[in-house]
């Protein structure tokens, strides 16, 4: 086999591992705690940033929004609803809250922080809390792992 040859079949396979294993935001939308709990409606706010909905159902119902800030490897988290999660009453607070998280995306990034959007939300959801990440969040790694930086690469179950 000639050279020429050679090295055009290592191109080939080299961008054929490369777009096999991209990772669409399609994918991140799965059950990841077999039949009671999982993740879905993964959205890209743009400028590095994602948003999806934690959901549970076993014995309790539960919404948890999830923002994650992938260049800065932080994510800003809210209960928006709950039904027999305690001893609460129950509580469905998931359109006042996503009407402010849109009203603080429609601006400029620079004042859309996640404190300032917490600040905001702490009357409409429970549980607002902003934490530092460990592992790169599956629409992070869909749509911005080059700004992984210092997170453990995220890697698709299954």
């Amino acid at each position: 086999m000639s050279k020429r040859v050679t090295y055009a079949l290592a191109c080939a396979l080299v961008l054929t591992a490369g777009t096999a294993s991209a990772l669409s935001l399609a994918e991140c939308n799965r059950v990841t705690h077999p039949s009671h709990g999982g993740e879905d409606m993964h959205r890209d706010l743009g400028e590095g940033r994602v948003m999806w909905r934690d959901w549970w159902s076993h014995e309790a119902t539960a919404s948890t929004y999830v923002i994650a800030d992938c260049a800065e490897g932080r994510a800003l988290s809210l209960l928006t609803a709950a039904e027999n999660l305690s001893d609460q009453p129950p509580f469905d607070r998931t359109e006042a809250a996503l009407k402010i998280v849109e009203r603080h995306q429609s601006g400029a990034r620079v004042f859309a922080t996640l404190e300032r959007m917490a600040a905001d939300l702490e009357n409409e959801a429970r549980n607002v809390v902003i934490a530092n990440l460990n592992k790169e969040p599956c629409a992070c790694a869909a749509l911005y792992a080059d700004l992984r930086q210092d997170m453990e690469a995220f890697q698709l179950d299954g």
